[in-house]
């Protein structure tokens, strides 16, 4: 059998990669502490599942509007409104099945075979996979160190811009790295943006994910709506990662056109589904704060066991559920030849399992430093604590 060729520019998420790794190596018996997956493992709210039960019992089980059911959009449109400061409409706002779904529907509506697309790296391995599988160019552009945490190299990026770049690819509060722009960071992406006639992907999965301060969109800033989309997803904040829930929040004219790639791809995002988006937005939102203080009581304790590590530097995050350990002088003293090398014995060895940055886009030339990713989505406090002192006993 003789596949489309095209099939070979597609990548995968790796994160599920190292998964299968994990679960192989539980099902010897071996107890496992999941760092590798950005999974959550606390339920959904009870109200919100109602919602979903109701609709189900209510008969919304058939076909809808391709670009969601007109309750949902203008929850959303309101909601992201608010939150941004901006004044979106329903007309905005295309529901999909998850967030996934808004990085290929942007690249299919604004790329053509032979356009430039910059993107972070390393960063969500999709926008790599996607540019290519479209027949784009992908351009990584990369971070370095900062007192912050991590900085992008917004010179790098001006160096990649040539007249055949079409789009930026931007994950303010980072996965994996946990980056949050500055002000001056973000206005100097929204300048190159202007000045180039770049589209904009704004990758907000994790906007409302925070343990302090207060999230911007690069969509907020003067000349920007009119060429900014914005990834939304439910599966972070309201613990929905199942649900395969999000939205495209557009520009109408571009909305429009992935509304029609919803009916050439899915038709319509599950009906009953979207009833449970609207409750998740209009309802009860007591738990969240509940959760963000359970999370961020993960991020602590993994810091805290994570420091105490000789050869380990990490920054702490101040929104999403990712540490990105800076491991190349652990590797140095502990005689470990690569990053994988390191998270297969730690495997092997505590039971500790997590990414690397080889997890997240292809490195770039020169990197040097190494660097290792831990969710803390996935795996309660007492697990973390259990789990990070085998992993510190081990390396000292």
């Amino acid at each position: 059998m003789k596949i489309a060729e095209r099939i070979a520019n597609l990548g995968t998420e790796t994160a599920f990669a190292v998964s299968l790794a994990a679960n192989a190596w539980a099902s010897q018996g071996n107890k496992i502490y999941p760092f590798h997956l950005g999974d959550l493992n606390m339920p959904t709210a009870p109200h919100i599942v109602d919602a979903l039960n109701k609709a189900i019992a209510d008969g919304k089980t058939g076909y809808c509007p391709a670009a969601g059911i007109p309750q949902l959009r203008e929850a959303l449109a309101e909601d992201v409104s608010v939150r941004r400061n901006l004044n979106f409409t329903a007309d905005n706002v295309i529901v999909q099945p998850g967030g996934k779904p808004v990085i290929t529907k942007f690249i299919q509506s604004l790329i053509n075979p032979g356009d430039e697309v910059l993107y972070p790296n390393p960063g969500y391995p999709i926008y790599e996979s996607q540019i290519e599988y479209f027949n784009g160019v992908a351009k990584p552009y990369r971070y370095y160190p900062s007192p912050s945490g991590f900085s992008i190299d917004i010179d790098q990026i001006k160096s990649l811009i040539t007249p055949k770049t079409r789009a930026i690819i931007y994950n303010d509060l980072q996965n994996p790295n946990g980056a949050e722009s500055t002000d001056e960071e973000r206005e100097a992406l929204a300048k190159i943006a202007i000045e180039n006639n770049l589209y904009v992907l704004s990758d907000e999965a994790y906007f409302e994910m925070r343990f302090s301060g207060k999230s911007k969109s690069i969509a907020q800033l003067p000349g920007m709506l009119e060429r900014t989309v914005i990834l939304y997803t439910f599966s972070k904040k309201f613990a929905m990662t199942g649900w395969r829930l999000g939205a495209a929040i557009a520009p109408p004219e571009v909305a429009a056109i992935i509304s029609k790639l919803n009916t050439n791809d899915e038709s319509c995002t599950s009906h009953f589904t979207q009833y449970a988006g609207v409750e998740a937005i209009r309802g009860d939102q007591s738990f969240l704060p509940v959760m963000l203080d359970t999370l961020k009581d993960r991020r602590d304790t993994a810091l805290t066991y994570l420091r105490e590590i000789d050869g380990i530097d990490v920054h702490q995050p101040e929104a999403g559920f990712y540490l990105f350990p800076e491991v190349s002088k652990l590797m140095q003293r502990k005689g470990f030849k690569d990053v994988t090398e390191l998270m297969e014995e730690s495997l092997h060895e505590t039971g500790v399992s997590f990414c690397t940055r080889l997890h997240f886009g292809r490195p770039q030339p020169n990197e040097e430093l190494q660097y290792i990713r831990l969710a803390f989505s996935g795996i309660n406090k007492e697990e973390i604590a259990e789990g990070l002192a085998k992993f510190r006993d081990w390396l000292s």
